[in-house]
């Protein structure tokens, strides 16, 4: 048997697996089909237990080359059925066990559904889960007393605290891109396919940790800047904001930002950032491009956007599920990025040619210049 009591008072049941114990995250569903291992391993839900919405997960096991970063971040895991074996070329192990082994407290013959339409009405909100024999009640106190995502710098447990390069090139392709080109990446909870995608077309990419002023991250030469996705709410990252202002400022080169670095950048031109009600959480997010009045199916993983784009920013691309913000570029300067997830892991790839677009706005753009620090 295992609980998780939500903040509201409402208590679900279920039965326990993967890991042992008692956690408190916000409670956020992911509607994918698949790439449970992805949203397992995305730094992005630091801080979260995620719901799968689709009723059967972990029927093709983990493998090492699905990992988007060294570990998994999620809190705790919901699925409604849990295959205890799996069958897949790929596969080393089961989820249970994968669970398991780095302690990831998860519920199964749990009602997914239920659950999910709740969320949708209520909002997400805090929860405590817990495989152990725990009163109801205790929970929801737990749950109440729980940090709400943004009270937690999320962004501080998860980012790289060295700087280090990435030489990872896209599976089944060993192309790299130009010796000329060099650039940094703002780890602020980066994807490795994100990487993958940049090591294809430039020879060098460094990643420098997210508490790295702007200064420090120019000395490096880039050619472009790449500011990352990550997790929890953007408008307390006052350092990182006041990093992209000073990087905007110089003018040195293209900016680049995805989804957590899409809203630090917003945020650092005078936009604003609210908390959506439950979230972007999943691979089938229609997308309309304003500029080529296209439609491309995305992968999201964000509970806050932008809103209130100040005059010198074009709004490029809108949400056609609630018109929420999804995109923007400068009028003037090579800066441009996108709430979704262009490198996709799991997820369509519609979106792979905005990593073109970055570089195109590099090949068109002079070299950045050593600051002096």
């Amino acid at each position: 048997m295992a609980l998780l009591a939500l903040e509201d008072g409402k208590i679900f049941r279920g039965r326990a697996c993967g890991a042992s114990g008692t956690i408190c995250g916000e409670i956020v569903f992911n509607t994918g089909l698949t790439g449970y291992q992805e949203i397992l391993t995305d730094p992005s839900y630091a801080g979260q237990i995620v719901c799968m919405t689709y009723p059967h997960i972990g029927n093709y096991g983990i493998n090492p080359e699905d990992a988007e970063s060294s570990r998994p971040w999620v809190r705790g895991f919901i699925v409604r059925e849990i295959s205890e074996k799996f069958s897949n070329w790929r596969g080393q192990l089961s989820l249970h066990r994968y669970l398991k082994e780095h302690d990831i407290i998860g519920i199964c013959e749990l009602d997914t559904r239920a659950l999910t339409r709740h969320i949708r009405e209520k909002g997400a909100m805090r929860g405590c889960l817990s495989s152990l024999d725990a009163e109801p009640n205790d929970l929801i106190e737990q749950a109440r007393r729980a940090p709400t995502i943004s009270e937690w710098d999320w962004v501080h447990e998860v980012s790289c605290m060295q700087p280090y390069s990435w030489n990872e090139p896209l599976a089944g392709d060993e192309h790299i891109g130009p010796a000329e080109l060099h650039i940094a990446v703002v780890d602020f909870g980066v994807k490795r396919n994100i990487l993958r995608q940049l090591r294809a077309r430039a020879q060098r990419v460094t990643v420098v940790p997210a508490s790295w002023s702007a200064d420090a991250i120019l000395h490096l030469n880039p050619d472009g800047i790449l500011l990352s996705n990550g997790p929890g709410d953007p408008a307390i990252l006052k350092d990182a904001i006041a990093t992209a202002r000073r990087l905007i400022d110089t003018e040195r080169c293209p900016i680049f930002g995805i989804c957590l670095g899409h809203q630090i950048l917003g945020l650092a031109f005078g936009a604003r950032a609210y908390k959506l009600k439950f979230g972007h959480r999943g691979a089938n997010q229609p997308v309309k491009n304003l500029l080529t009045g296209g439609i491309e199916i995305t992968a999201h993983n964000h509970g806050f956007a932008l809103t209130d784009l100040p005059a010198e920013l074009e709004l490029t691309h809108v949400n056609l599920n609630d018109g929420s913000l999804e995109g923007f570029r400068h009028k003037k300067l090579p800066i441009f990025a996108v709430q979704y997830h262009p490198e996709a892991s799991p997820g369509p790839h519609d979106s792979l040619s905005l990593f073109d677009q970055f570089f195109a706005l590099i090949a068109s753009s002079r070299t950045c210049q050593s600051v002096l620090i």
